[in-house]
């Protein structure tokens, strides 16, 4: 005889599960509407089998058309979960675009639960499905076997479609799919085999749980604070738009002076003005109707993501938001302006890879002065730079492998002694297929993979081995002055590897200078100061770059053992400013009350060499004199220079 007991857990499990579901608000998206219709038939088909089984133990409750009514719903909508599966895995992998343009496959999908429904249908008449004998008993027909041919048919697909974009799931929720299948073929062949034992229904609640614990997480891609998606779900979802070729339109939204509203009203307050601008954008995902993908990444910045079929709708949700985050926002009672770059990108039309859609959203506000209008990635980057960030690594590797960098010298003026005495060594990249290619690129890029220890050491030997040979000696030089990334000086064997590689080529400590900035200085100071207390101790002389960019921390510059402190460029182009050109003298003032040399870059005219001169600054370097240049090159420029001065 049928029993209820499994009926009965399942019923628990599955109310317990829709009201999680409904609670923690797992029904969001595709995915989640899939997922919650999975689990509504589900429950529903539970019911009519609770139903099958009250009628089947006891006749007279009901009347043959009632059974009829209730085996017939329960053998369509138990056929039916597994439909609603499978169309939930489809969403899992996102790839409804492909088969949408696909009709064979979408017709071909629906003819096996077509057939069912008829059979079902006419089932009153010929008795092929089931029928209920003289004695009103539940009997399967001949042709019963078709119901479990279709529900193994669409769990096959299923198994076949998740193995296909198996590189779409991370390795739990792939295993989670996977066992849900033999948990579904076990309990159809049981009950196939044992009609009494009703453990389908059962199982189907298990499968719900599986998917629930392990799949449909909303804590996985909700972001607590602004009810967006978070910035996991939106490195999966467009590493999945791009693996199946889908075209989307993304509006990318930076708040470029977030972190220094963050630093000014506080935690509460900046989390405020994220709560309000999430909401602004929900407001305007409804009100243009785009049905977009919202995100909220980290420290201000915002993706708003349509699917093709939108897209016409994205200029002016694009609009909208640029407009409204312009208006004033009212936080502790303060007025807050925020500074909000807003792109459209379209992808993969624009952006064609992942990894150059993360780049180019990560700086874009930084590459391009606020204008207060809707930037386009088509209009200030072309597709050659993002294919150069994603081909940079290997680019690296190549150069590196075949010795394709080069390193380039420019002169360093002596004011006192009228002549060039020093150089900075500084490294160059011509890609066959690119160019040359910016350092500020290749370093930040191998500063994030690593290679720029190896390319350190490669300029160090190059730097050691032209010291070493017989040119440097003729040319008057008395050092030459190479740059340490921030990577390099968070290395503890730094200072033993330089000593090493001097050694090596016999070059005294006195012709090398090496030279680090404020970053490196502020990111490592206790292996910093390791490193230069050795190196120092060496015989080898320091210098700080690039003093003057930013807020430059001047306690920083007492702390360390420096000889040399090299003002930044953008000073020079203060000159005509009379309130900064009073902040520079007194700075060298400061400089040289401490006891350090100067070197004034980016020095471009006969006027500023003589203004800063007269500042009593001792080296100068820059464009005046000379630009980079290769080795052989800056070999005979120095050799000219030498001629001239006689």
């Amino acid at each position: 005889m049928q029993t209820f007991a499994f009926d009965i857990c399942a019923l628990i499990l599955m109310v317990f599960l829709i009201f999680s579901i409904i609670s923690r608000k797992m029904a969001r998206g595709v995915q989640g509407h899939f997922f919650m219709a999975f689990t509504l038939v589900s429950f529903a088909a539970l019911l009519f089998d609770i139903l099958c089984i009250a009628c089947d133990r006891d006749p007279s409750l009901c009347n043959d058309a009632v059974r009829y009514i209730a085996h017939t719903g329960y053998l369509l909508l138990r056929n039916f979960t597994t439909f609603c599966f499978l169309l939930y895995l489809i969403s899992l992998t996102d790839t409804w675009h492909k088969i949408k343009n696909r009709n064979l496959i979408r017709i071909g999908s629906m003819i096996p639960y077509c057939c069912l429904i008829v059979l079902l249908i006419i089932n009153p008449f010929t008795h092929q499905m089931f029928y209920f004998d003289e004695n009103k008993h539940y009997v399967r027909g001949r042709l019963f076997f078709v119901f479990y041919f279709v529900a193994f048919l669409f769990m096959a697909v299923g198994l076949i479609y998740t193995i296909i974009h198996k590189e779409l799931f991370s390795r739990g929720k792939f295993t989670a799919l996977l066992l849900i299948v033999p948990i579904q073929l076990a309990a159809i062949i049981i009950q196939m085999i044992y009609p009494e034992m009703l453990i389908e229904m059962f199982f189907t609640a298990i499968t719900v749980l599986l998917v629930t614990i392990t799949v449909q997480r909303p804590e996985e891609i909700i972001d607590h604070l602004t009810g967006l998606n978070k910035y996991s779900a939106y490195t999966t979802d467009m590493k999945r738009n791009f693996y199946n070729d889908k075209h989307v339109s993304v509006i990318l939204l930076n708040i470029a002076n977030y972190v220094n509203l963050f630093g000014l009203l506080g935690y509460d307050a900046s989390n405020d003005i994220l709560v309000k601008t999430a909401d602004k954008l929900k407001e305007i995902n409804k009100e243009v109707r785009a049905h977009a993908d919202i995100y909220y990444l980290d420290r201000g910045r915002f993706r708003f993501v349509v699917n093709e079929a939108n897209r016409s709708k994205i200029e002016k949700a694009a609009e909208k938001i640029n407009s409204a985050l312009k208006m004033s926002m009212i936080v502790n009672n303060l007025e807050i302006n925020l500074i909000a770059y807003v792109c459209i990108a379209r992808c993969p039309e624009d952006i064609s890879d992942f990894k150059s859609l993360m780049s180019f959203g990560n700086d874009f506000h930084i590459m391009n002065p606020y204008s207060g209008r809707v930037l386009r990635t088509s209009e200030i980057a072309g597709k050659n730079r993002f294919q150069l960030s994603n081909e940079l690594d290997s680019i690296i590797d190549a150069a590196l492998a075949n010795k394709k960098f080069e390193v380039y010298y420019q002169p360093i003026y002596s004011v006192e002694k009228k002549k060039f005495i020093s150089a900075e060594a500084l490294l160059r990249l011509n890609d066959e297929k690119y160019g040359f290619i910016p350092p500020d690129l290749f370093i930040a890029a191998a500063e994030k993979s690593g290679a720029i220890h190896k390319i350190g050491d490669y300029v160090f030997e190059e730097v050691c081995r032209f010291i070493s040979g017989p040119d440097f000696g003729r040319l008057g030089l008395e050092y030459i002055e190479i740059n340490l990334s921030v990577a390099q000086c968070m290395q503890t064997d730094l200072a033993d590897k330089v000593l090493d590689i001097m050694k090596r080529f016999r070059v005294p400590p006195e012709r090398i200078n090496l030279e680090i900035t404020e970053t490196a200085a502020n990111y490592a100071q206790n292996i910093l100061m390791a490193n230069i207390e050795k190196l120092i101790s060496a015989g080898i002389s320091f210098s700080l770059d690039d003093y003057g960019t930013g807020y430059s921390n001047i306690k920083s510059v007492a702390s360390l053992p420096l000889k040399i402190v090299k003002l930044d460029k953008s000073f020079v182009g203060e000159e005509d400013n009379p309130k900064m050109w009073i902040v520079l003298q007194n700075t060298i003032k400061m400089l040289k009350d401490m006891d350090m040399h100067i070197v004034v870059e980016g020095v471009e005219t006969e006027h500023l060499v003589k203004k800063f001169s007269a500042l009593d600054c001792e080296y100068i370097q820059g464009y005046y004199f000379s630009k980079p240049i290769p080795e052989n090159d800056f070999i005979k420029f120095m050799q000219m220079s030498a001629d001239m001065a006689k």
